[in-house]
């Protein structure tokens, strides 16, 4: 495996450039690294985006209003209060233009983009560390005194947390947000919320769209399991998010991603039942890895586990042995502010693909169960 290809960026490369570089053993290549939700869209809705994908490439798409309005209409929020864009990194970068002035309050480890954007114009980034003897969850009242510490002019929180899947209670994130009524600016990332089972109604959003300053960050790619589209949004009162959907071009949308706002209003079911079997997942996928006496695993609210290896294993190698030996694509840490390579971020999948990726990381610290996973393998391929 072609080192260079995950030192490019603080990101993991995209499946299809890990799909191209692998050549033939691409098309086994099961992704645990992108967060997704694997029960959704079902086969019948991929079946007729199919039959309806001539005319979705063919022509042009409706402008961002219509689209958002439906969007609006399909989640019961008043469209005044959203703006949609071409993935939820668009608005960040266009939060950090607008109202990013000086400097911005943010845990570590978390999003990559949350740190880089703004270090990129010049903003001071003043860093949380949320510490491993912690189990990397947040305390609101410390991290209220390190903005007030630092001065900070906007503050994030990222509720459920990448990579390791922490989750605030809403009280407690509504709590922060009223304490911090007199920053430029409050923002709370929602991208994963979809995923928590642990309270009914747990997003702020509602809340975000009557305070003065406050705007809560969605990401429908990652809910629905279509990052190929780019799409997420934003909630904030109707003076905020008009001047976002101001700044965004009128025709930021393209066509798939209006076919699937529309989609949605028919398959409301089948996506929350989506949600009941990841929930599921993620516990078994959780009880499965514990089990290895190398893995040290946090609990998670979101659709991906954060795991900590033993000293024994090198993170880095892991991740290249396990691409090329058995076409898995994992999440290693190292370039994550905050982390290191002790620690990989798997995404939550089917149990199958589990068994597959327990096996598989055995048999790296067990190098004598390779010889005995190749025979089985030899042996499902000649039944």
């Amino acid at each position: 495996m072609d080192a260079g290809l995950f030192q490019q960026t603080a990101h993991s490369p995209s499946y299809f450039e890990l799909a191209r570089r692998l050549g033939d053993g691409g098309r086994q290549l099961v992704d645990f690294c992108i967060p997704c939700n694997p029960y959704f869209p079902t086969p019948e809705m991929f079946d007729e985006l199919s039959r309806n994908l001539e005319a979705v490439l063919k022509f042009y798409p409706s402008d961002a209003d219509t689209i958002a309005a439906q969007l609006a209409r399909v989640l019961g929020l008043n469209p005044a209060t959203m703006a949609m864009s071409n993935g939820s990194t668009e608005l960040i970068t266009w939060m950090d233009h607008l109202w990013f002035t000086e400097s911005v309050a943010i845990p570590i480890p978390t999003f990559g983009r949350w740190t880089d954007q703004p270090m990129e114009t010049g903003k001071r980034v003043d860093m949380f560390p949320l510490r491993e003897i912690d189990g990397f969850r947040l305390n609101v009242d410390h991290y209220l005194r390190f903005i007030r510490a630092r001065r900070s002019k906007v503050a994030v929180l990222c509720n459920p947390n990448n990579p390791d899947g922490g989750y605030l209670p809403r009280r407690e994130v509504i709590r922060f947000m009223d304490e911090l009524a007199d920053l430029d600016l409050v923002v709370i990332d929602e991208s994963f919320i979809d995923f928590v089972d642990a309270e009914r109604d747990p997003s702020v959003a509602m809340d975000a769209a009557i305070r003065p300053n406050v705007v809560v960050l969605k990401s429908l790619g990652k809910n629905f399991g279509l990052h190929g589209i780019r799409f997420g949004y934003l909630v904030a009162n109707p003076g905020l998010a008009g001047t976002m959907r101001r700044t965004l071009p009128k025709w930021n949308l393209n066509s798939l991603a209006e076919t699937v706002v529309y989609m949605l209003a028919e398959h409301g079911a089948e996506y929350r039942e989506s949600l009941r079997l990841l929930a599921r997942d993620r516990y078994t996928m959780g009880m499965h890895l514990a089990q290895l006496p190398e893995l040290t695993v946090y609990s998670s609210q979101a659709n991906f586990l954060l795991v900590k290896l033993s000293a024994a294993i090198d993170g880095t190698e892991l991740r290249d042995y396990l691409i090329s030996r058995h076409q898995l694509f994992i999440r290693e840490c190292g370039n994550k502010l905050g982390m290191s390579n002790r620690f990989v971020r798997l995404v939550v999948r089917p149990q199958q693909d589990v068994a597959r990726l327990v096996s598989a990381m055995h048999a790296y610290s067990h190098p004598q169960w390779e010889d005995e996973l190749a025979l089985r393998r030899n042996a499902a391929r000649s039944a």
